[in-house]
């Protein structure tokens, strides 16, 4: 096993826990329920091997990956923040997680950073030594909301937005150095960043579902909301939203330090709640 391989198998283990579930979902849907429940047996299980395997008790976080000696590559990065996205990690140490994400080395304040200042590689203006990429941030926002972390999930969506401000036309950079946020500075642009790219463009709609929770059920008919609209983003909306056939407008704003919402337009079956 090489060492580029041996460093991706955290973000493997979450592409495929999260494809084994969301497959075993589809399954029960068609009615074929064993197949379903074979999947989600296998996602169970890979979820017991994972966090005994890599869980590191003494940082409070998840290793980068296992070496070809299966021992914890310790590096602290980004990758274990995609963690929450998937739902691998145990309710019980995901605060452990996301205090370690907002820790200095790892928040530069315009986003969190591909690998911690501390580590000897760290670079800021590198390509994944140290920058920031939107669209990493949009996947731990998106797991921070699925944990409960609001006021963490509009902190980092608050720092990608505010970086964008300050790109031609808005668009959102392949990525940009991670070079801590001040009153006087700008984030830096990385010199041969794709401007703009698909993924980091697509970043700015995660970050927006993730705010507004937005959660569709379509074969149920059903959608959920959960908003928490941060102060740089006072009032949304969104038009034309299909769920299944359905298809909905929705207006969110903010009333002091509450988010509220109201449906402008609907168009077929759909039950819309918190």
């Amino acid at each position: 096993m090489n060492e580029k391989n041996t460093i991706a198998i955290t973000k493997w283990t979450i592409i495929v826990y999260d494809a084994w579930r969301k497959a075993a979902f589809i399954y029960e849907v068609w009615g074929e329920k064993e197949q379903g429940k074979k999947l989600r047996q296998k996602a169970h299980e890979l979820y017991q091997r994972f966090n005994d395997r890599f869980w590191m008790e003494e940082e409070g976080f998840y290793c980068l990956g296992l070496d070809n000696h299966k021992q914890q590559i310790k590096s602290i990065a980004s990758n274990p923040g995609h963690l929450l996205w998937s739902g691998i990690v145990p309710q019980e140490r995901s605060q452990k997680v996301v205090e370690r994400l907002f820790q200095p080395d790892m928040w530069c304040g315009w986003g969190v950073r591909t690998l911690s200042a501390k580590n000897q590689a760290y670079n800021p203006i590198s390509y994944q030594r140290g920058s920031v990429w939107p669209h990493d941030n949009s996947i731990i926002v998106a797991g921070l909301k699925r944990y409960g972390y609001h006021t963490e999930a509009n902190s980092i969506a608050e720092g990608i937005f505010a970086a964008a401000s300050y790109f031609q036309a808005g668009r959102m950079p392949e990525l940009f150095a991670g070079i801590e946020r001040q009153d006087n500075n700008f984030p830096v642009p990385y010199p041969d960043a794709n401007i703009p790219q698909a993924w980091a463009a697509g970043s700015i709609f995660l970050l927006i579902r993730s705010i507004l929770g937005i959660e569709a059920d379509a074969p149920q008919r059903k959608l959920k909301l959960q908003p928490d609209l941060p102060e740089c983003l006072p009032d949304l909306e969104l038009t034309n939203l299909s769920v299944g056939d359905a298809n909905i407008s929705l207006r969110f704003w903010r009333e002091e330090e509450q988010t509220r919402w109201e449906v402008t337009h609907i168009d077929g079956e759909l039950q819309v709640s918190e």
